[in-house]
């Protein structure tokens, strides 16, 4: 050990003693520092100035129109832009933008193409178009340039894709709230809607029901309609015939009306003539009854009595025969043929009501002649028994007086009855009869005179009434075919209906329209906003680093420490003068020593000055100081020990081992980034702890990661020195031939 310090000592009084030898130690002291400040500053926050990179913006936009409302979101776009610092915008037209590109000027381009509204504005089409931009970059001008360019286009898309789709979810919000204020007003009409096709539901197999029985009515009916149109001419000849029936009859009227104008006054005559004959009959059997006739005057007297009576029995049968004519023109007026009207055609009288009116007259007029008839008959009978009984006294009148004055007697009684039938009868005649028939013609006339009205009424009223059951006919067959076809589409309105109902049903159960309501009613300011940024990221940063500088000060404060290493053993000597008189492991600790001294100060100097020079923000500041003196430590041993076991051959190994932790330790990139060959070097390279250990006081220590981080370098250091005391004596002998050879050459110190 004494020879161990010995030769530190000695070392440190060379260099105390020699100005130019302090010099260059100082100088290799400060280099490290430089290395690592240069490259920390010049990387501090270079995403911070990015407002100094060129990059151009072309906007051909033309425009579009939306419901009558024109957009132009190029020229939208640029005015945003024109206010954005981040990026040094230049606005220029294509030709030039792509000149400046390819030369380098602009690191790249950003082009808005003429369709770019027009294509955002198909989104309320049926066939939504997306929208593009044109993006071009030089990539080889710089390699972070076109990652940086590229964050800027993607924040121009970004930015308006947001205001579109903030835009977008505005008129859509605004939308449902206009519709949420109609679905609340237009609720009650919604619940009516509900119970409706509920009702619809529980009703139309009634209304299947009604039309099954409507159309069975409608067959009826057009059967009936059927019947009629047959019936129809049928009835115009019935009511033709009709009304020549009717015109005929009331001929015949007017005919027996005159007949029966032209009997009155025989009528009259002849029961003049009966009465005046019977009263002479009197007369004379009064004459003949009071006298004393002799033979001769008692046969003047019976040939006058006889022919007078036999002008009475002349008169009454007269009588008796215009009576039977006075009957049949009675009958014929009864008669009186009443049309069959056809009720379904036209309104009628009812039959009853002419031939009751008939009926009635006609019965009393019929009685009064049939008595007058009768009468008639028993005078003309009378009249004859008494001409017979006055003839039978001519015969006994010779022989037998007095029995020839009783038969006067009888025929004188039968002559009084007779007088007085014949004033009876002309009585009824005058009173009854006479006035019976006149009223028969007269009601046979009115009776007629309605009848011939209501035909008259019924053949105007016929064509009218065909049309209509023609065009009935027609709308009937229609109703039937709309009737029939509805019932067709009954099943399948009967099972919409029902799945309808279903489904309100489902969603009544599933969901309330009230909650609908809810959602729909909202501020469409308040949404717009939301999905503008519908989610905040809200940053924790566990263990904030400043800038970029900060964060890369671990890595770069690592390598420059390696670096000072490397230049160490690239200027002083890792062997001794004079070294025969101390062994190799002497010489070995001895000379680390004073490498070791000089990776403190070098560690110092880059450590303190990262803080107090820089200003890096460091959450540690004495952890890390003293972690740059471990690690320049372990450093330094590697190094140190590399180059003293195998001379040249171990600085190439240092510069190796360089190159692989510069890549390989996840300084400037994470690990699991790498290629697999990086990853599975690793755990195995000093850079990955010494690293690791000075991100931990840099931003904020995590005891489990330092707790692994020392060990595994202090072991590495530990390793390291072993090594090189116990191989040096051995390799020494046969790395200085190999040394010794390669001077030989003049090419190598």
């Amino acid at each position: 050990m004494k020879q161990v310090w010995k030769i530190f000592s000695t070392d440190i009084v060379n260099l105390s003693k020699n100005w130019v030898a302090a010099i260059l130690v100082g100088g290799l002291v400060f280099l490290p520092s430089l290395y690592a400040w240069f490259n920390i500053y010049a990387s501090w926050d270079p995403y911070g100035n990015t407002d100094r990179l060129p990059v151009a913006v072309v906007n051909e936009d033309q425009g579009a129109t939306v419901r009558d409302d024109e957009i132009d979101v190029g020229s939208q776009l640029v005015d945003s832009l024109k206010e954005n610092d981040t990026i040094n915008w230049k606005f220029t037209e294509r030709k030039d933008a792509l000149k400046r590109v390819e030369n380098g000027e602009y690191f790249a381009a950003i082009i808005v193409p003429e369709d770019f509204s027009e294509k955002l504005a198909t989104v309320t089409s049926g066939h939504p178009q997306k929208a593009t931009m044109e993006y071009y970059v030089n990539e080889k001008t710089n390699s972070i340039a076109p990652k940086i360019t590229e964050k800027g286009a993607s924040a121009i898309v970004e930015t308006v894709s947001k205001e579109f789709t903030s835009t977008v979810n505005s008129v859509i919000f605004d939308m449902f709230n206009k519709l949420g204020i109609e679905l609340q007003t237009d609720l009650p009409d919604i619940e009516k809607f509900e119970q409706y096709v509920f009702s619809m539901e529980e009703k139309l197999p009634g209304v299947q029901k009604l039309l099954e029985s409507v159309l069975n009515d409608a067959d009826q009916a057009q059967a009936l309609l059927s019947q009629a149109e047959q019936k129809m001419p049928e009835a115009k000849r019935l009511t033709a015939e009709g009304l020549s029936t009717v015109n005929q009859t009331l001929g015949y009227l007017d005919t027996a009306e005159q007949q029966l104008a032209a009997l009155e006054p025989q009528i009259e005559k002849d029961l003049e003539t009966a009465a005046r004959v019977s009263g002479e009959i009197n007369d004379m059997l009064l004459e003949i009854q009071k006298a004393d006739l002799d033979t001769t005057q008692l046969d003047t007297a019976k040939s006058g009595l006889d022919d007078k009576m036999t002008e009475a029995i002349q008169s009454v049968d007269n009588i008796q025969k215009q009576l039977l004519l006075l009957k049949e023109i009675n009958q014929d007026a009864s008669e009186t043929p009443v049309p069959e009207a056809d009720q379904e055609e036209a309104p009628t009288l009812p039959e009853e009501d002419l031939q009751g009116r008939q009926t009635e007259s006609s019965a009393a007029g019929q009685s009064a002649i049939d008595n007058a008839i009768q009468t008639t008959g028993q005078l003309k009978s009378a009249l004859q028994e008494a001409q017979d009984n006055a003839r039978a006294v001519e015969e006994a009148a010779a022989g037998y007086v007095e029995q020839a004055k009783g038969w006067v007697n009888d025929v004188q009684g039968i002559a009084q009855n007779v007088s007085v039938s014949i004033d009876s009868y002309t009585k009824t005649y005058n009173e009854t009869i006479k006035p019976t028939i006149q009223k028969e013609i007269k009601d046979a006339r009115s009776t007629l005179a309605e009848a011939r009205d209501l035909l008259s009424g019924i053949q105007a009223t016929l064509p009218e009434a065909e049309k209509i059951i023609t065009s009935t006919s027609g709308h009937l067959s229609e109703g039937e075919q709309g009737i029939e076809e509805a019932l067709n589409q009954y099943p399948y309105v009967y099972t919409k209906i029902t799945e309808l109902a279903d489904r309100i049903r489902s969603v009544q159960g599933e969901t309330d329209i009230n909650e609908i309501i809810d959602l729909l009613l909202n501020d469409p300011e308040a949404e717009k906003s939301f999905f503008e940024e519908p989610i905040l990221l809200h940053e924790n940063k566990l263990f904030p680093i400043e800038n970029y500088g900060t964060g890369m000060t671990p890595f770069y404060t690592v390598l420059s420490i390696w670096v000072g290493c490397l230049l160490l053993v690239s200027l002083l000597s890792t062997d001794i003068h004079h070294a025969e008189q101390f062994s190799q492991k002497t010489v070995y600790f001895g000379r680390l020593l004073l490498f070791l001294l000089i990776g403190v100060l070098q560690s110092l100097i880059v450590t303190i000055g990262n803080i107090l020079v820089l200003g890096v923000d460091v959450a540690e500041p004495l952890g890390f100081v003293l972690s740059g003196l471990l690690i320049s430590t372990v450093f330094m041993t590697i190094v140190y020990t590399l180059v003293s076991v195998f001379g040249d051959v171990g600085k190439a190994m240092a510069i190796v081992l360089l190159v692989l932790q510069i890549a390989g330790s996840g300084g400037t990139y994470p690990v699991v980034l790498l290629p697999d060959f990086f990853q599975m070097i690793s755990p195995y390279l000093p850079f990955t702890y010494a690293i690791d250990l000075m991100r931990e006081m840099t931003g904020g220590v995590v005891q489990a990661r330092i707790a692994k981080d020392i060990p595994i370098l202090v072991g590495i250091g530990a390793a390291m020195m072993v090594f090189g005391s116990f191989l040096k004596p051995i390799l020494n002998k046969w790395m200085n031939q190999i040394l010794k050879k390669s001077r030989e050459s003049g090419l190598f110190h």
